[in-house]
This record gives C-alpha cells, sequence and structure tokens, in this order.
C-alpha cells in the first residue's frame, strides 16, 4: 500500500458532538492538518450570521483539501454543518473544492448497520454519498478502531474532488430544523 498523504482537513460537527471531534484530532495527530473550528476561535456572540459563516469559509475551509463531517443524532439539522458542507463543495479561486467523507459516530442510530438512512444524514452529505453521484462516502467511526480506515477515507476523498462534480443545489438551511432529534428515531 502507498502511504497515504498529509490532508488539511476540515472537521464539521454539532457541538454536542465536539468531544468526538477532539478524539479524532488526538488519534489523527501527525497524520493530517487540523483546519476546524474550535470554541475558542470565533466569539460569534457580536457577529452577524452571515459574518461568522464567511469567517468559517475563508479562515478554515478555504485552506483544507477534505471535509470530514461527524455524524451524530442531531446533525442532520444544523445549519452551521449544512453551510459547512456547502461551502466545502464550491470550487472558487478563493475557496477550492475539498472533498467529503461522513463518520458515522458511535451513537448514531445507523451506526454498525452496514447503511445509513437518508433522514437521518445532514441532506447535503447524503445527495453527494448516494450512488450516483459518489463525490462522498459515509462510513462507521470508532473512537478505538483503525486510524487507517479513516486516512484512507481521507485520501480517497482528496483524489474524489477532482474527478467527481458534487451536488450543491440545494437551498442553504435559514436555521437549524425543528423536527425530532433523538437516538433512535426513524421515519418509516
Amino acid at each position: 500500500m502507498a502511504k497515504i498523504r498529509r490532508h488539511k482537513v476540515f472537521i464539521s460537527f454539532h457541538k454536542d458532538d465536539a468531544r468526538y471531534r477532539d478524539q479524532l484530532v488526538r488519534r489523527l495527530k501527525g497524520d493530517i492538518i487540523d483546519r476546524s473550528v474550535h470554541e475558542e476561535d470565533i466569539d460569534d456572540d457580536p457577529l452577524k450570521t452571515e459574518t461568522v459563516r464567511q469567517k468559517i469559509r475563508d479562515e478554515f475551509i478555504a485552506d483544507a483539501t477534505v471535509t470530514v463531517v461527524l455524524v451524530g443524532p442531531c446533525t442532520w439539522r444544523r445549519k452551521f454543518v449544512d453551510w459547512e458542507i456547502g461551502s466545502s463543495l464550491r470550487d472558487t479561486k478563493k475557496n477550492p473544492r475539498c472533498g467529503l467523507v461522513g463518520l458515522l459516530l458511535p451513537h448514531h442510530p445507523d451506526h454498525g448497520t452496514g447503511q445509513w438512512h437518508h433522514r437521518l444524514v445532514p441532506p447535503r452529505l447524503c445527495d453527494n454519498a448516494r450512488p450516483e453521484s459518489g463525490f462522498a462516502e459515509i462510513m462507521d467511526w470508532h473512537p478505538q478502531g483503525s486510524v487507517g480506515m479513516v486516512l484512507e477515507a481521507i485520501d480517497r476523498a482528496f483524489e474524489r474532488r477532482r474527478v467527481r462534480n458534487p451536488k450543491n443545489n440545494r437551498p442553504q438551511f435559514g436555521k437549524n430544523r425543528p423536527e425530532p432529534c433523538e437516538v433512535g428515531w426513524r421515519d418509516g
């Protein structure tokens, strides 16, 4: 197996799953360059929503090559996750396109089932992980599992960004989705 390159990785997540972001960064330390936003990076209290979006896009995502979305049971409803995925998929002079990987967290209802339900995954990630798109992949992440599997997925995402076109035509979320967000929730 060829040596996997070291990528600049932006990690998108729901704030309730920050501990998983921290675990992932610790486990991949030295193998990735972490470009994700940490709580102390942006004081969003005095800032307008558009300013926060622009700071994330221009100061963090623009320098990344791959975006990893940590998918917990509530991630699919979060506006910032939707915006981050959307910004990652754009291909502009200032913000080149990122590869895209989704990692189902251990407390996600689909973790360990070998499949994922479209209603429990961020819609923009779902659009790009469907077989007809093939731009992204979604896999289980095991905090104590193989780092190599995650690094290989990141490397594949990096390569796909050059040969596949993403789907990014959904309107951006205006606010967080209000639907129920419970572990184990599914629609028929």
